[in-house]
């Protein structure tokens, strides 16, 4: 992307975080950014801090003759009064992934994909290279206290970024390097059935064409197994002997895990996590994975992973005195199965009351016996209202409510209780959390909101 011909850019959706992400990118590089959102954030204020520009009110006079580029988000739809604007202006529009797609050509680019883990793994892999001296940019999907935000400008040619499965964005990027954390049913208002997926996927790694591409997948992955592998270099990881790089010896501990790695049959010693959870064991066997064809010492490898501490909204701890609250994007049912899990092992013996939104009806209704199962190991449910997604919602008529009512039938001794609103949910938890519990409040839409109320 030629970016000496670009001096000003106006960005639509601009507090989305990956959107974020990429309008420190162009401050980076000297480009003066614009934009707007559709309410005042954590993401826009730090933004604005930065010296960039924000409206809250998306009018078509926003929008000028000044702008060489307008860039928007998957939220924004084409009827915007400012891209109607920008359109009657003639100013050249992209989507997000469409720009993060043509950045990816300039660089050495190191993809992390795949349902689940993918801000987890991207941040443990910019630690990692940070740590080694290797200088990447980074383009995070949550924030990060080793970069600046979700964003790291760097002096090298490394860019490590989350690839999105929605509507195949990853399909977009050109990429030296795919990192493919594991393949799941998501997304269904864009993806047929779970073989869709699979064949978008294989599109996907056939974009590794030279034999010096470098594809790391994880090896007990049922739906990764189903892919074709392209000719190129491989690494896979994994929890099971077989892999090229995987975990042995694992044993967890209250607040912390450990194992050891085994590398083409060499033991490289033991390996210390300060997150919980055998997902965030497979998050670092990738980034380890990766970092080992750098030829990293394996030194800096433990000495990254054990001072990293997670991101925003990946089982975040936010305060921990009478009862311990963890704000989580978990939003599909088998990351909510798996962090509930995390929590049991991560602190043993204390009551967990889940307090999850839904994101989107479709993902509702189309994954419904699933999420109906995945609170099996919480002692409390509340779940209030689904969180809709603008110009994602095709009408659908379930509600939380109709999650609540089967999941009660079928546990009628575990309370599980529905709220109106988020308002209503807080009101709830407070009402029932008790010393030493764990409430986790799990979701991808606004629920984290009332973490700090709680």
């Amino acid at each position: 992307m030629n970016l000496e011909n670009i001096k000003k850019i106006y960005i639509s959706g601009i507090g989305g975080i990956g959107v974020s992400a990429l309008a420190r990118f162009f401050v980076c590089k000297g480009i003066e950014v614009v934009g707007s959102d559709a309410e005042k954030s954590e993401v826009t204020e730090a933004l604005e801090k930065i010296g960039i520009k924000i409206y809250y009110d998306q009018k078509a006079e926003n929008v000028t003759y000044a702008n060489d580029l307008f860039v928007y988000s998957s939220a924004v739809p084409s009827e915007n009064p400012e891209r109607q604007k920008a359109k009657e202006l003639k100013i050249v529009q992209k989507s997000y992934f469409e720009v993060l797609g043509e950045i990816s050509r300039d660089y050495n680019t190191v993809a992390v994909s795949g349902t689940n883990g993918k801000s987890s793994t991207t941040a443990m892999l910019a630690a990692i290279l940070l740590k080694a001296d290797k200088d990447p940019s980074v383009i995070l999907g949550s924030c990060f206290d080793k970069l600046d935000n979700n964003f790291h400008c760097g002096k090298s040619d490394l860019l490590v970024v989350e690839a999105c499965e929605y509507r195949a964005h990853m399909l977009l990027l050109k990429s030296q390097t795919i990192i493919l954390t594991n393949i799941e049913e998501d997304h269904l208002d864009f993806y047929k059935d779970l073989n869709h997926i699979v064949q978008t996927f294989q599109q996907y790694v056939n974009g590794l064409r030279l034999e010096d591409n470098l594809l790391v997948l994880n090896n007990d992955d049922v739906n990764i197994r189903k892919l074709n592998l392209p000719k190129c270099k491989i690494v896979k990881f994994g929890l099971i002997h077989g892999a090229d790089v995987w975990a042995d010896n694992i044993r967890k501990l209250p607040a912390k895990q450990l194992f050891n790695v085994i590398y083409y049959g060499q033991d490289l010693g033991e390996f210390e996590l300060n997150v919980p959870g055998d997902f965030n064991i497979y998050n670092a066997l990738a980034a380890i994975g990766y970092a080992l064809t750098l030829n990293i010492p394996i030194g800096v490898v433990k000495d990254a992973l054990r001072e990293f501490k997670g991101i925003w909204r990946r089982f975040e701890i936010i305060k921990n005195e009478k009862y311990t609250v963890i704000s989580d994007y978990a939003h599909h049912p088998t990351a909510i199965q798996e962090t509930i899990k995390a929590v049991r092992e991560f602190m043993p013996g204390r009551r967990i009351v889940a307090v999850f939104q839904p994101h989107q009806r479709d993902r509702t209704q189309k994954l419904f016996d699933d999420f109906v199962k995945s609170f099996d190991l919480a002692d409390v449910v509340i779940m209030p209202e689904i969180y809709d997604v603008e110009g994602r919602e095709e009408g659908q008529k379930i509600s939380s409510q109709d999650l609540v009512s089967i999941m009660s039938k079928e546990k009628p001794n575990k309370q599980i209780e529905y709220a109106e609103d988020l308002m209503e949910a807080r009101v709830k938890a407070k009402s029932t959390i008790k010393d030493e519990d764990v409430v986790l409040v799990m979701g991808a839409g606004d629920v984290y909101k009332i973490v700090e109320k709680i």
